[in-house]
Formats: structure tokens, sequence, C-alpha cells
């Protein structure tokens, strides 16, 4: 698997290209895909499937537009739809600019496929109610979104989220992975498993 971050829209959120044998995904669009659509035709890549770590409008802002030039669908989790609703998903929050209207598909977390490859999505809530995070255990990568973060976690006095189901569900779903899985995250640079699980200080008794 070959992965490319752009960092797109006005909260800059990293968003991920994985590519593998001619196919590949997007992992929050959050801002114009323009960039991501020239990475596709130059590499004669398949977009396959829009993946929506959570439906914050930072990490959607591109859905609409990606899917239509594509037909790829985007794939979302069942309990951030209400958010789609608010503010806070479909943007205007503190002059965010709106989020164009996509039609959501629901995935529900448990084994998938994409780019012929295993993956399975893991339900990780806490930053928002419906959170997903999706690993691909023979590459050793995992896409969190805004959960986990080096030496940080995803900030929680967002309407449905709530610490504590966060770092519950920080450690018993990511901190089950292999140490040496590299998390790819929202906003920021790349980390581990086995390094956040050493030095976070979120689960390390700093905090």
């Amino acid at each position: 698997m070959k992965i490319r971050t752009f960092t797109l829209g006005p909260l800059g959120t990293n968003g991920f290209l994985a590519a593998h044998g001619g196919r590949a995904v997007f992992v929050d669009p959050g801002g114009d895909p323009a960039p991501v659509l020239a990475a596709l035709e130059t590499g004669g890549l398949t977009l396959e499937a829009v993946l929506v770590t959570h439906l914050h409008c930072d990490h959607v802002y591109g859905c609409a537009a990606l899917a239509r030039a594509t037909g790829a669908p985007v794939l979302v989790g069942r309990e951030d739809l209400p958010l789609l609703d608010t503010e806070l998903g479909g943007g205007g929050l503190m002059g965010l600019p709106l989020v164009e209207p996509f039609e959501p598909t629901v995935l529900a977390p448990g084994p998938a496929r994409f780019l012929d490859l295993p993956c399975t999505v893991l339900h990780t809530p806490g930053h928002s109610p419906g959170s997903l995070s999706f690993h691909f255990p023979d590459q050793g990568v995992v896409f969190v979104g805004d959960v986990l973060f080096r030496r940080s976690i995803g900030r929680t006095d967002f309407p449905g989220g709530d610490t504590q189901t966060l770092l519950d569900a920080v450690r018993e779903r990511l901190f089950t992975l292999a140490p040496e899985t590299v998390v790819h995250s929202g906003h920021g640079p790349s980390t581990t498993v086995g390094d956040e699980m050493a030095h976070n200080p979120f689960f390390n008794g700093a905090y």
C-alpha cells in the first residue's frame, strides 16, 4: 500500500490517499479535492470508496465533490449521522464554511475489504459518537481521525463527545494493535501505537 497525505480545508485536516493494485481509497476529504483528483488521474487509480472517520465538518468538506467526480460511495459511522443536521457536521460553526450535502452510506464496524486488502473497521467513539478507525493489519497502518494524536487525544467537549468513552476506545481497540502499527491522525504528524502507549500523557498517568 502506498499512502500519500493531503492537508486540506480551513482547519488543515489530514486526508490520506491509500493505493494498491490500481485501486484507491481516500480517508477524510477535508477540503477541495482537486489535488486528490489530479493524483488519481496521474496514478491511473480508481477510487473505490471515500472513508470518513467522523462527520465533523472539517473532515467532510470534499465528500460531495469527490463522490460526484469518481462515483465512489462515502462510507460513514451510523451514530454520527445526526451530526449532519448540526453546525458541527454541516458547517457554519465558528464561521466555518457550510458543507455541500452528500449522500452517506453507513459502514458497520467489523471485517471489511478495501483495495483487495483486509481491513478491520473499528468503532472508536468519544470524539464523536460514530467515529471509525480503519485498520489494515497486513500493511501495519490504522487511520484514526481525531481520536488519537501524537502525544494527545481528540477533544471531547463537542456534542456527542465523552472523555472516558474515548480513553476506553483507544485502550481497548487501538492499543491492542501491534505496537509497530503506524497511526495516521486527522491533524498533526503520524505516530505509532507503541509510542503512544509509552509516551502519550493521557495514558501514562500524567493526566
